[in-house]
């Protein structure tokens, strides 16, 4: 896997902390994953309805 760095909100940061400490994930690069992922998915989701 490669790392990539993101600046992020303090505020946003707090709302992925607020993520892993009720263990819905384990790491904050989980849900960072999971939420590039899911976003990725809606894209390309969107753009084949428009085709």
């Amino acid at each position: 896997m490669r790392v990539v760095q993101v600046r992020m909100p303090e505020k946003l940061i707090e709302e992925v902390d607020k993520l892993v400490k009720k263990k819905i994930y384990s790491t904050r690069s989980d849900v960072i994953r999971d939420a590039t992922r899911k976003f990725v998915v809606s894209s390309y989701t969107k753009n084949f309805k428009r085709q």
